[in-house]
Protein backbone atom coordinates (compact mmCIF):
# COMPACT_ATOMS: atom_id res chain seq x y z
CA UNK A 1 0.00 0.00 0.00
CA UNK A 2 1.47 3.32 -1.08
CA UNK A 3 1.07 6.63 0.71
CA UNK A 4 -0.48 8.76 -2.03
CA UNK A 5 -1.19 11.99 -0.15
CA UNK A 6 0.79 14.90 -1.50
CA UNK A 7 2.53 12.91 -4.24
CA UNK A 8 2.96 14.33 -7.76
CA UNK A 9 2.24 12.05 -10.73
CA UNK A 10 2.63 12.83 -14.42
CA UNK A 11 0.12 10.97 -16.60
CA UNK A 12 1.14 10.97 -20.25
CA UNK A 13 -1.69 10.30 -22.67
CA UNK A 14 -4.43 11.17 -20.22
CA UNK A 15 -6.93 13.45 -21.95
CA UNK A 16 -9.64 10.77 -22.27
CA UNK A 17 -10.45 7.10 -21.78
CA UNK A 18 -8.29 5.11 -19.36
CA UNK A 19 -5.90 8.00 -18.75
CA UNK A 20 -8.64 10.41 -17.72
CA UNK A 21 -10.28 7.77 -15.52
CA UNK A 22 -6.95 7.03 -13.82
CA UNK A 23 -6.39 10.76 -13.26
CA UNK A 24 -9.67 10.88 -11.34
CA UNK A 25 -8.72 7.74 -9.39
CA UNK A 26 -5.35 9.16 -8.34
CA UNK A 27 -6.81 12.57 -7.52
CA UNK A 28 -9.32 10.94 -5.17
CA UNK A 29 -6.37 9.31 -3.39
CA UNK A 30 -4.80 12.71 -2.76
CA UNK A 31 -2.33 12.82 -5.64
CA UNK A 32 -1.42 16.05 -7.41
CA UNK A 33 -2.01 15.04 -11.01
CA UNK A 34 -0.34 16.53 -14.08
CA UNK A 35 -1.98 15.31 -17.29
CA UNK A 36 -0.45 15.45 -20.76
CA UNK A 37 -1.70 14.87 -24.29
CA UNK A 38 -1.72 16.63 -27.66
CA UNK A 39 -5.11 18.36 -27.29
CA UNK A 40 -5.17 21.38 -25.01
CA UNK A 41 -8.97 21.58 -25.19
CA UNK A 42 -9.38 18.03 -23.89
CA UNK A 43 -6.78 18.60 -21.19
CA UNK A 44 -8.52 21.79 -20.07
CA UNK A 45 -11.85 19.97 -19.83
CA UNK A 46 -10.29 17.19 -17.75
CA UNK A 47 -8.42 19.54 -15.40
CA UNK A 48 -11.67 21.42 -14.79
CA UNK A 49 -13.13 18.19 -13.37
CA UNK A 50 -10.14 17.47 -11.12
CA UNK A 51 -9.11 19.08 -7.80
CA UNK A 52 -7.63 22.58 -7.86
CA UNK A 53 -4.03 21.36 -7.66
CA UNK A 54 -4.34 19.40 -10.93
CA UNK A 55 -2.65 20.84 -14.01
CA UNK A 56 -1.89 20.03 -17.62
CA UNK A 57 1.12 20.11 -19.90
CA UNK A 58 0.96 19.70 -23.66
CA UNK A 59 3.15 16.88 -24.93
CA UNK A 60 3.46 15.02 -28.22
CA UNK A 61 5.14 11.69 -27.51
CA UNK A 62 6.00 11.29 -31.20
CA UNK A 63 8.35 14.29 -30.92
CA UNK A 64 11.49 14.03 -28.79
CA UNK A 65 11.80 17.79 -28.34
CA UNK A 66 8.19 18.04 -27.18
CA UNK A 67 8.71 15.27 -24.63
CA UNK A 68 11.93 16.80 -23.31
CA UNK A 69 10.29 20.23 -23.03
CA UNK A 70 7.23 18.80 -21.27
CA UNK A 71 9.36 16.83 -18.81
CA UNK A 72 11.33 19.96 -17.97
CA UNK A 73 8.14 21.97 -17.48
CA UNK A 74 6.54 19.30 -15.28
CA UNK A 75 9.63 19.13 -13.10
CA UNK A 76 10.19 16.81 -10.18
CA UNK A 77 7.54 14.10 -9.84
CA UNK A 78 7.09 11.01 -7.69
CA UNK A 79 5.71 8.92 -10.52
CA UNK A 80 5.06 8.77 -14.25
CA UNK A 81 2.35 6.75 -15.96
CA UNK A 82 2.61 6.18 -19.71
CA UNK A 83 -0.83 5.73 -21.29
CA UNK A 84 -0.45 7.29 -24.74
CA UNK A 85 -1.61 5.15 -27.62
CA UNK A 86 -3.21 5.09 -31.05
CA UNK A 87 -4.91 2.18 -32.78
CA UNK A 88 -6.29 1.11 -36.12
CA UNK A 89 -7.27 -2.49 -36.91
CA UNK A 90 -5.07 -3.61 -39.79
CA UNK A 91 -4.34 -6.81 -41.70
CA UNK A 92 -1.14 -7.44 -43.65
CA UNK A 93 -3.18 -7.43 -46.86
CA UNK A 94 -4.48 -3.93 -46.02
CA UNK A 95 -1.18 -2.42 -44.88
CA UNK A 96 -1.31 1.33 -44.28
CA UNK A 97 2.29 2.40 -43.77
CA UNK A 98 1.44 5.77 -42.21
CA UNK A 99 -0.91 4.30 -39.60
CA UNK A 100 1.32 1.29 -38.87
CA UNK A 101 4.30 3.54 -38.26
CA UNK A 102 2.21 5.89 -36.10
CA UNK A 103 1.19 3.00 -33.83
CA UNK A 104 4.81 1.98 -33.34
CA UNK A 105 6.05 5.55 -32.98
CA UNK A 106 3.48 6.61 -30.39
CA UNK A 107 2.74 3.40 -28.50
CA UNK A 108 6.29 2.05 -28.25
CA UNK A 109 8.84 4.71 -29.22
CA UNK A 110 6.74 7.27 -27.35
CA UNK A 111 7.21 5.22 -24.19
CA UNK A 112 10.96 5.09 -24.85
CA UNK A 113 11.04 8.88 -25.21
CA UNK A 114 9.11 9.52 -22.00
CA UNK A 115 11.07 7.01 -19.94
CA UNK A 116 14.31 8.45 -21.26
CA UNK A 117 13.21 11.95 -20.29
CA UNK A 118 12.40 11.09 -16.67
CA UNK A 119 14.95 8.40 -15.80
CA UNK A 120 17.87 10.82 -15.19
CA UNK A 121 15.82 12.76 -12.62
CA UNK A 122 14.72 9.62 -10.84
CA UNK A 123 18.22 8.15 -10.87
CA UNK A 124 19.63 11.34 -9.39
CA UNK A 125 17.00 11.35 -6.65
CA UNK A 126 17.24 7.58 -6.11
CA UNK A 127 13.47 6.98 -5.98
CA UNK A 128 10.55 6.93 -8.37
CA UNK A 129 7.57 5.05 -9.73
CA UNK A 130 7.23 4.25 -13.44
CA UNK A 131 4.09 2.62 -14.82
CA UNK A 132 3.85 1.52 -18.45
CA UNK A 133 0.66 0.46 -20.22
CA UNK A 134 0.97 -2.67 -22.34
CA UNK A 135 -1.92 -4.77 -23.65
CA UNK A 136 -3.18 -8.33 -23.73
CA UNK A 137 -2.57 -8.07 -27.49
CA UNK A 138 1.17 -7.89 -26.87
CA UNK A 139 1.63 -11.45 -25.62
CA UNK A 140 1.67 -13.02 -29.08
CA UNK A 141 0.98 -12.01 -32.68
CA UNK A 142 -2.69 -11.64 -33.61
CA UNK A 143 -4.55 -11.39 -36.92
CA UNK A 144 -5.59 -7.90 -37.96
CA UNK A 145 -3.18 -6.29 -35.50
CA UNK A 146 -0.34 -5.05 -37.70
CA UNK A 147 1.32 -2.18 -35.88
CA UNK A 148 -0.65 -2.37 -32.66
CA UNK A 149 0.30 -5.84 -31.39
CA UNK A 150 3.94 -5.28 -32.32
CA UNK A 151 4.00 -1.88 -30.61
CA UNK A 152 2.53 -3.31 -27.41
CA UNK A 153 4.89 -6.29 -27.44
CA UNK A 154 7.77 -3.83 -27.62
CA UNK A 155 6.30 -1.71 -24.84
CA UNK A 156 5.91 -4.76 -22.61
CA UNK A 157 9.50 -5.85 -23.28
CA UNK A 158 10.66 -2.32 -22.44
CA UNK A 159 8.94 -2.49 -19.05
CA UNK A 160 10.33 -5.97 -18.40
CA UNK A 161 13.88 -4.85 -19.19
CA UNK A 162 13.55 -1.77 -17.00
CA UNK A 163 12.22 -3.89 -14.16
CA UNK A 164 15.16 -6.30 -14.54
CA UNK A 165 17.59 -3.38 -14.26
CA UNK A 166 15.84 -1.51 -11.45
CA UNK A 167 14.17 -4.16 -9.28
CA UNK A 168 16.90 -3.93 -6.63
CA UNK A 169 16.64 -0.13 -6.45
CA UNK A 170 14.03 2.27 -5.06
CA UNK A 171 12.75 3.06 -8.56
CA UNK A 172 9.64 0.92 -8.95
CA UNK A 173 8.62 -0.23 -12.42
CA UNK A 174 5.18 -1.68 -13.15
CA UNK A 175 3.40 -2.98 -16.24
CA UNK A 176 -0.36 -2.93 -16.76
CA UNK A 177 -1.78 -5.10 -19.56
CA UNK A 178 -5.47 -4.32 -20.11
CA UNK A 179 -7.84 -6.02 -22.49
CA UNK A 180 -10.58 -4.25 -24.42
CA UNK A 181 -11.64 -0.88 -22.97
CA UNK A 182 -14.67 1.02 -24.23
CA UNK A 183 -13.00 4.07 -25.79
CA UNK A 184 -12.81 5.98 -29.03
CA UNK A 185 -10.11 3.54 -30.18
CA UNK A 186 -12.08 0.32 -29.73
CA UNK A 187 -15.05 1.86 -31.54
CA UNK A 188 -13.04 1.14 -34.69
CA UNK A 189 -13.42 -2.61 -34.20
CA UNK A 190 -16.16 -4.40 -36.13
CA UNK A 191 -15.99 -7.62 -34.09
CA UNK A 192 -17.35 -8.67 -30.72
CA UNK A 193 -14.94 -7.71 -27.94
CA UNK A 194 -15.14 -10.16 -25.01
CA UNK A 195 -14.96 -8.82 -21.45
CA UNK A 196 -14.85 -5.20 -22.66
CA UNK A 197 -14.37 -2.81 -19.72
CA UNK A 198 -15.54 0.69 -18.97
CA UNK A 199 -12.60 3.12 -18.47
CA UNK A 200 -13.43 3.52 -14.77
CA UNK A 201 -13.25 -0.26 -14.23
CA UNK A 202 -9.92 -0.48 -16.04
CA UNK A 203 -8.59 2.46 -14.01
CA UNK A 204 -9.51 0.66 -10.77
CA UNK A 205 -7.59 -2.40 -11.94
CA UNK A 206 -4.61 -0.24 -12.78
CA UNK A 207 -4.74 1.62 -9.48
CA UNK A 208 -4.81 -1.71 -7.62
CA UNK A 209 -1.59 -2.65 -9.40
CA UNK A 210 -0.02 0.73 -8.61
CA UNK A 211 -1.01 0.34 -4.96
CA UNK A 212 0.74 -3.04 -4.74
CA UNK A 213 4.32 -4.29 -4.88
CA UNK A 214 3.62 -6.48 -7.91
CA UNK A 215 5.49 -5.92 -11.15
CA UNK A 216 2.62 -6.50 -13.56
CA UNK A 217 -1.06 -7.15 -13.86
CA UNK A 218 -3.03 -8.44 -16.84
CA UNK A 219 -6.76 -7.86 -16.79
CA UNK A 220 -9.61 -8.74 -16.87
CA UNK A 221 -8.17 -11.76 -15.09
CA UNK A 222 -10.19 -14.56 -16.74
CA UNK A 223 -9.77 -13.09 -20.24
CA UNK A 224 -6.05 -12.61 -19.66
CA UNK A 225 -5.60 -16.34 -19.08
CA UNK A 226 -6.33 -16.93 -22.77
CA UNK A 227 -3.43 -14.73 -23.83
CA UNK A 228 -1.00 -15.80 -21.13
CA UNK A 229 -1.61 -19.50 -21.77
CA UNK A 230 -1.30 -18.97 -25.53
CA UNK A 231 2.42 -18.37 -25.02
CA UNK A 232 2.81 -22.06 -24.22
CA UNK A 233 0.89 -23.34 -27.25
CA UNK A 234 2.80 -24.82 -30.18
CA UNK A 235 2.48 -22.76 -33.35
CA UNK A 236 0.20 -25.22 -35.13
CA UNK A 237 -2.32 -25.06 -32.27
CA UNK A 238 -2.09 -21.32 -31.66
CA UNK A 239 -2.61 -20.23 -35.26
CA UNK A 240 -5.38 -22.75 -35.81
CA UNK A 241 -7.24 -21.23 -32.85
CA UNK A 242 -6.43 -17.52 -33.26
CA UNK A 243 -5.77 -16.90 -36.96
Amino acid sequence: MRDWAGKRYWLVGASEGLGAALAHQLARAGVEVIVSARSQDKLDALVAELPANASSQLADVSDSASVASAAKAVGDVDGVVFLAGVYWPMKSQEWDAEKAEAMVDINFTGAVRVMGAVMPMMQERGTGHLVITGSLSGFRGLPGAIGYAASKAGTMALAESMYADLRATDIDVQLANPGFIKTRLTEKNDFKMPFIMEPDDAAREMFELMNSDRFKKSFPRVFSWVFRLSQFMPDWMYYRLFA
